[in-house]
């Protein structure tokens, strides 16, 4: 216990991560003082589900009562964490609800703490590593790594892939893809960095060290097959999944980019809250993903823009800011930039602050995290 009390990623990570949750509790207690102050219909569905407000919900109930106990639109979140959420709850005498929370709120500072490790790995300056730590707790979309999202689980298997796969690591990669690829549906998209940096010196490698490097490659897709080859079996369709992500009232189907962040500008106009809200998002993922580019490993710059394409296809950008936060090389060139202690320190205020306004725009219902 005193060795894992000292561990410097851990010592790093922890402050940001209690403050997050700090600057959350304030957005839910100024959601109430707003809804009972101002809101003639009372308070909203939110903030009555707290930390299971908005899709968190799907997954305790699915923890709770199984795939067939809630709509079919639960089929579209990825089994692990109500799984887990399962099978901590015996423990915690069946309470499915605090193991899902406990289950997030530890994945979340240990996706913080391989942050710090792979951060180190890749820049050598624990400065940086420490930033990158505090920035992923303290962002605004970083709502979802309190609330019941699966988005903090996700985050840990995939920063703990690529810096397996950055060590040469393939077997732990390995298991970590297929841990990844039940996560989330975009946890299927790891193979792509897995490609990239597999394919560097294979010439070189032994043909286990190949057979290793394929297995890290194809074992987030089969994470994710497991789980539509399940949905395809029970129920006689395997894309079922997929489909109700593109409903009219999610994602809408599939979109030109373009058109899709032309219509948020113009919603400014039109006074949708919701959607001009991504606008400034849009710009500053873009310019990060640029500085991702330039300043790390091309497979980090690909995954990147790998999931913000797959947030602008929609033909709406409903938690866009969600997919940006877990394509967290963008938060690791943000930290690379920020050097100067003055830029930092006011970087790092005016992100716990807007963190506690999102926090209260999603407890208000005015916004989906």
């Amino acid at each position: 216990m005193r060795r894992l009390l000292r561990d410097e990623g851990l010592v790093a990570a922890l402050p940001g991560w209690i403050l997050a949750r700090v600057a959350v509790g304030l957005g839910f207690m100024t959601a109430l003082v707003a809804t009972d102050e101002l809101r003639a219909g009372g308070r909203t569905i939110q903030l009555h589900q707290g930390l299971f407000a908005w899709d968190a919900a799907f997954y305790r109930d699915i923890a709770d009562y199984g795939y067939h106990g809630v709509a079919r639109e639960g089929l579209r979140f990825f089994p692990l964490l109500p799984l887990a959420a399962r099978a901590l709850s015996g423990p915690l005498f069946g309470h499915v609800g605090l193991a899902l929370i406990v289950l997030v709120q530890v994945a979340a500072l240990v996706a913080a703490v391989l942050l710090y490790r792979l951060t180190l790995h890749e820049t050598g300056d624990r400065a940086t590593a420490r930033r990158a730590t505090w920035l992923l707790a303290l962002l605004p979309p970083a709502t979802v790594l309190v609330l019941g999202y699966a988005e903090a689980v996700l985050l840990m298997f995939a920063i703990g892939f690529f810096l397996a796969i950055r060590q040469g690591r393939w077997w732990v990669a390995a298991a970590l893809g297929v841990l990844a690829g039940l996560s989330r549906p975009v946890g299927m998209t790891l193979a792509l960095p897995a490609l990239i940096e597999g394919a560097r010196l294979l010439r070189q490698a032994p043909w286990r060290g190949r057979v290793a490097r394929a297995a890290a490659v194809a074992s987030p897709i089969a994470g994710g097959l497991v789980y539509l080859l399940w949905v395809g079996h029970v129920y006689g369709d395997w894309e079922l999944p997929l489909r109700l992500q593109n409903s009219p009232d999610l994602r809408g189907g599939y979109a030109n980019p373009l058109s899709t962040i032309w219509h948020a500008v113009r919603s400014i106009d039109g006074g949708a809250l919701g959607e001009g809200l991504h606008v400034p998002w849009i710009a500053v993922f873009a310019v990060l993903l640029v500085l991702a580019f330039r300043c790390l490993p091309v497979s980090y710059g690909a995954w990147s823009a790998v999931l913000l394409l797959s947030a602008l296809t929609g033909h709406t950008l409903g938690s866009f800011e969600r997919y940006g936060l877990a394509a967290f090389p963008l938060v690791l060139a943000l930290a690379m930039v920020l050097r100067p202690p003055l830029l930092e320190r006011y970087a790092l205020i005016a992100s716990g602050a807007a963190l506690t306004a999102f926090a209260t725009l999603a407890f208000v219902g005015a916004f989906v995290p």
